[in-house]
């Protein structure tokens, strides 16, 4: 069962213009997350805004009972919610959301992420590393100034790609691509992405039939718990005479790609 706790905001940092990872006590939270869990954040006290905030969990630290979070400054909510200063308590429900990242059965893992879909990945990177596994990671960014966490997922891969749309920085084009172009010669047992709907689309079109191919859905989430239906996307089942949904916060936010109707 997700817990409502107050959380101890203990370190804020702004990683790139507009883009704060938090770092909160949430003990009770940590010890129930898994990768591809969510929480859901009240940013102000007052009436408005209402509803809460849908945040993906970037890091776990287990030991500490620390959990990091990462969001972009898009309007007001999120712009209240950066305003926070260390030492505020921050109101969380979580963890969130019924679809994980599922990776025991494999040892062979493609990670690929693109802009802000980057950060679910990283906790799965971590602990698939951690369980020794073979990790290989494709992260993609607009140009060179969006580019963040690179050092970080250069610890828990074996091996990282970053692109960039431009070629700014490091390969040019997208990640998709280059997974595309090393999966005729890698033997990947599962992949895992978020990240922009063409790429979802593209991992479920190449992912071949005996590859597990996961990705983490990113939709506007009013409570977070199935409840108020805003969070609706078609099955691959769904047909125009009788249409069929999934709710990304309860089902998900991971699903199996072919089950989902892009």
């Amino acid at each position: 069962m997700p817990k409502q706790v107050l959380c101890k905001l203990i370190k804020k940092e702004e990683i790139i213009k507009d883009i704060y990872k938090f770092s909160v006590e949430a003990e009770e939270i940590v010890k129930l997350s898994k990768p591809g869990n969510f929480i859901e954040i009240r940013v102000s006290n007052q009436t408005e805004p209402f509803l809460r905030r849908p945040i993906s969990i970037y890091n776990l630290d287990r030991e500490n009972g620390i959990l990091e979070f990462i969001f972009q400054v898009k309007g007001n909510g999120t712009n209240i919610l950066a305003e926070k200063e260390v030492g505020d308590k921050i109101d969380i429900i979580g963890p969130l959301g019924n679809g994980t990242f599922r990776i025991d059965k494999y040892n062979k893992i493609a990670i690929i992420g693109g802009g802000i879909g980057i950060f679910p990945l990283y906790e799965l990177a971590k602990q698939a590393k951690e369980q020794g596994k073979e990790v290989y990671c494709y992260l993609g960014f607009r140009n060179k100034d969006f580019v963040m966490l690179e050092k970080e997922f250069e610890k828990v891969t074996d091996n990282l790609v970053i692109t960039t749309d431009d070629g700014s920085y490091s390969k040019k084009g997208f990640a998709i691509d280059y997974l595309i172009e090393d999966m005729k010669k890698e033997e990947y047992e599962c992949i895992c992405a978020c990240g922009p709907i063409p790429m979802l689309r593209a991992v479920k079109q190449y992912a071949k039939e005996d590859i597990s191919a996961q990705i983490s859905l990113e939709e506007k989430m009013g409570c977070g718990l199935g409840v108020c239906l805003g969070c609706a996307v078609k099955t691959a089942k769904s047909t125009k005479e009788a249409p069929e949904y999934f709710h990304v916060c309860k089902g998900g936010p991971v699903f199996n790609a072919k089950d989902v109707d892009f």
